[in-house]
């Protein structure tokens, strides 16, 4: 069951007060925000989890509103998603208001958690240090986490998307804790893969990142819940139609059906090569043939080592 999202901080249900909440720029969870959750709780078992999310965020890797970010935080025993639309009027919004009218009236919230370096309000005028005493006198606890690091610094949501625009989601699926994934719904193409023997479904990349351009192997997962290996290109397709508007192509392996107009998740696990263009479409039938036997190998192996 996904965490319970609340579009509008100004009309939250009374049944939904009282919670521990942790906030930040939650463009993605990954190692860093989980450790933020996980301390929160830890600090307050006996209080429902929530987060405060603001919308949007200009580096995001996912929309906070679809269900996998949720179902990633419901992971972590989140409860509840209070979404802050992010917009010209909020912006000027003074520190002091921002932790008194949203935090304390509006929410609720009896206890919240922040990173130490996380900054708020009009100007960024308000910090931890601020928040800590207002939070005193508004009769809220908090606690300032710090971050969590490895021998490359703080875990970030700009490492992640470096590491993928290098190509190395497997690199990144270690800082998230999972395997980054881009959703969507299955758009009719132009068909050219049924001609190659590699019938894909077509996934705009719409507001997600677009990693590196290239080949990955990947796992489909459909909205029954079933799952399956593929080999996916993400790109403008150059040998084909040099398109100017990148997008992921995917062969399920070993599926048959009709996926239009269903909504799947591509997890990346490894980037197989770069995307090039081909003399013919034989010499890219042959090299997809490569690269899917290539998918096939990667795979096996990681469900094996588990």
């Amino acid at each position: 069951m996904t965490a319970r999202l609340h579009k509008d901080w100004k009309s939250v249900p009374d049944e939904v007060r009282g919670c521990a909440a942790a906030l930040g720029n939650f463009d993605g969870v990954h190692r860093g925000h989980a450790h933020l959750v996980r301390t929160l709780h830890s600090a307050r078992p006996d209080l429902p989890l929530a987060v405060v999310a603001f919308e949007p965020h200009p580096g995001e890797l996912f929309r906070p509103t679809e269900p996998p970010f949720r179902l990633t935080l419901s992971a972590l025993g989140v409860k509840h998603v209070f979404q802050i639309r992010f917009d010209e009027a909020f912006s000027h919004m003074p520190a002091e208001r921002f932790a008194e009218d949203v935090l304390s009236e509006a929410l609720g919230l009896k206890h919240v958690a922040c990173g130490a370096d996380f900054c708020f309000g009009f100007k960024r005028s308000g910090n931890a240090e601020f928040l800590a005493e207002r939070c005193g006198e508004l009769n809220m606890g908090f606690i300032a986490v710090s971050a969590l690091t490895d021998e490359a610094g703080p875990y970030s949501s700009t490492r992640i998307r470096k590491l993928l625009k290098a190509g190395q989601p497997e690199r990144a699926a270690e800082e998230l804790g999972r395997l980054w994934s881009v959703h969507g719904v299955v758009q009719h193409g132009a068909k050219r893969g049924r001609l190659l023997g590699f019938p894909t479904a077509n996934i705009a990349l719409g507001r997600h990142l677009e990693p590196a351009r290239g080949v990955y192997a990947v796992t489909v997962r459909l909205t029954n819940g079933s799952a399956y290996a593929g080999v996916a290109n993400i790109g403008i397709r150059p040998t084909i139609d040099d398109g100017l508007e990148s997008r992921l192509e995917v062969h399920l392996f070993d599926y048959e059906g009709d996926l239009y107009g269903q909504e799947v998740s591509v997890a990346l696990h490894r980037m197989l090569r770069p995307e090039k263009r081909f003399d013919g479409l034989d010499a890219l039938r042959q090299q997809i043939t490569r690269d899917a036997d290539e998918a096939r190998q990667v795979i096996d192996q990681e469900r094996g080592s588990l």
